[in-house]
C-alpha cells in the first residue's frame, strides 16, 4: 500500500470547465449605453449574479464603466455589494412580506416599493433602526406584473398608486421615508413601435405628474431597460435601466445584433474535451441513442451538463467549437456532460470546447444558443451555476466601491 502524503493545505481540485468573464467589455458595454442615454445616468442592473456573470465582479466593472447606480431584484444581492465595500447607489425592487428591510435601511439601500403594505414594513423598520428609509415608488403602467397600478377599475375608488403615493407623503412628512425615486417598467420595448411603448410613456408621465403634485419630489425618474434605452431615446427620463446590454448581449434580436448596437459579449463558456474515442457507423450516442453515427469517426465526450446550465433542449441542435470548427451536439445532453461527433478533426483530451462567446474566434455566440434552442439570450447566460467556476480578465477598476461620479449613498 502506497502511504499518502501529508499536507497543510488542501488542494484544489480544478472543475473541467470555466466561464470566462470579460470585464473590460462589461466597462466599454457601459460606455457604449451611456451615449444613448444621452445627459441621463446609467443604472447597471446586475441581479440574478449579474445574469450570470458574477456579481461583484460585474457591479466593479459596470461602475468603472461610467454606471451611477446599481440595481438589484432582492435585497440580499444588495446587501452582498455592500459587503464587498460597494458605496455606489443600490435599488432593489422585488420583496415579499417579511423581506428584512430593516438591513437595507442600515445599509442605506434604495427599497423599490409596489404596495402600501410594503410601504408601511419599510417605515415600520426605518423607525426601529431609527434612521430615515430611502423608497422608490414603483408603478404599473401597463406590464401587469408589480409597481402599483394607475388607474382604479371602476373609476370611481382611488387607484392604488394615488393611495401609495398619498401614503408615501405622509411617511415623509414622519421621517420614516425619504422619496428618492419613481420608476416603471416596459412590457414591450423590444419592439420600439409597438403601441405599448407610447402609452406607457404616456401613462408613466401622468404617474410622475400625480405624485409631483402630491408634493414629491423624487431624485430620479427612470423606465428604459436595456432595448428601450437603445432604442428609445426619449424614454430616458433622469435616468436609464440596462441589464442584458450590460453584458454585450443583444435585447432586441429582431431590431439588431450586439456588434450593430456597439456592444461585446462580455461571458465565453468553455470544458475541457473528456474522454476522446474512434467508433464505427452504426454507434448510438448518448441516451435514448436519439444520434447514431453513420461512418468512422470520432466522439468528444464533453463535461458539461444541464446540471451546470447546458440547456437540456441544446441536445442535438446547439453547436460548438472544436478544433476551430462548429460541431452539433450529438444526441442528448446529461446532466453533467454531452458528446460532440467531431469527424476526423485532430482533438485531443484537454483541448478546449467553447460553447459560446463574443464570435470572435468563429465560436457561437449566446444569441446563436438562443435561436437554435428556441429561447432568449438571457436565459442561456444565466443558467451557468455556481459549479462552474468564473474566471475574470480584462480591465479591472481602481476604485470599485464608488459610482462614476463619485456618488455615494
Amino acid at each position: 500500500m502506497i502511504a499518502a502524503t501529508q499536507s497543510t493545505a488542501t488542494t484544489p481540485v480544478p472543475f473541467p470547465a470555466r466561464v470566462v468573464v470579460d470585464c473590460g467589455a462589461i466597462a466599454a458595454n457601459v460606455g457604449v449605453l451611456r451615449e444613448h442615454a444621452g445627459s441621463a445616468g446609467v443604472m447597471a442592473v446586475v441581479k440574478a449574479d449579474a445574469y450570470g456573470h458574477g456579481l461583484v465582479p460585474a457591479a466593479q466593472a459596470a461602475l468603472a464603466g461610467g454606471a451611477s447606480w446599481l440595481g438589484v431584484a432582492q435585497l440580499t444581492e444588495g446587501l452582498a455589494l455592500r459587503a464587498a465595500g460597494v458605496t455606489a447607489p443600490v435599488l432593489s425592487w422585488l420583496h415579499a412580506p417579511g423581506a428584512g428591510f430593516a438591513a437595507a435601511v442600515r445599509a442605506q439601500i434604495d427599497v423599490g416599493v409596489s404596495a402600501v403594505w410594503m410601504l408601511e414594513e419599510v417605515a415600520a423598520a426605518a423607525r426601529e433602526v431609527g434612521q430615515t428609509a430611502r423608497v422608490q415608488l414603483k408603478v404599473d403602467t401597463g406590464l401587469g406584473r408589480n409597481g402599483a397600478y394607475q388607474f382604479s377599475p371602476d373609476g370611481v375608488t382611488r387607484s392604488d398608486w394615488s393611495l401609495l403615493v398619498d401614503r408615501a407623503r405622509a411617511l415623509e412628512a414622519e421621517e420614516a421615508v425619504r422619496v428618492t425615486g419613481l420608476f416603471t417598467h416596459f412590457a414591450y420595448a423590444d419592439a420600439p413601435q409597438h403601441p405599448t411603448v407610447l402609452a406607457q410613456q404616456e401613462a408613466f408621465a401622468d404617474a410622475v405628474a400625480l405624485a409631483e403634485r402630491a408634493g414629491l419630489r423624487p431624485d430620479v425618474r427612470h423606465m428604459s431597460n436595456s432595448a428601450a434605452t437603445l432604442t428609445t431615446p426619449a424614454a430616458a427620463w433622469d435616468l436609464v435601466r440596462p441589464g442584458l446590454a450590460v453584458y454585450g448581449l443583444t435585447p432586441a434580436p429582431e431590431v439588431g445584433s450586439s456588434a450593430d448596437f456597439g456592444l461585446v459579449p462580455a461571458m465565453t463558456a468553455i470544458a475541457s474535451a473528456s474522454v476522446v474515442k474512434r467508433v464505427p457507423a452504426g454507434q448510438g450516442v448518448s441516451y435514448g441513442h436519439t444520434y447514431t453515427t453513420t461512418s468512422p469517426t470520432t466522439l468528444v465526450d464533453v463535461p458539461l451538463g444541464y446540471a451546470d446550465g447546458v440547456p437540456r433542449h441544446a441536445s442535438g441542435v446547439a453547436e460548438v467549437l472544436v478544433a476551430g470548427e462548429r460541431r452539433r451536439i450529438a444526441g442528448r445532453v446529461c446532466m453533467d456532460q454531452f458528446v460532440v461527433d467531431v469527424g476526423d478533426l485532430p482533438v485531443s483530451a484537454g483541448d478546449d470546447i467553447v460553447l459560446f462567446g463574443p464570435g470572435t474566434r468563429g465560436e457561437p455566440t449566446a444569441q446563436d444558443w438562443a435561436q437554435a434552442i428556441g429561447t432568449i439570450n438571457y436565459e442561456i447566460v444565466t443558467r451557468f451555476g455556481p459549479r462552474v467556476p468564473r474566471e475574470y480578465v480584462g480591465a479591472q477598476p481602481e476604485h470599485p466601491a464608488s459610482g462614476a461620479n463619485g456618488q455615494e449613498t
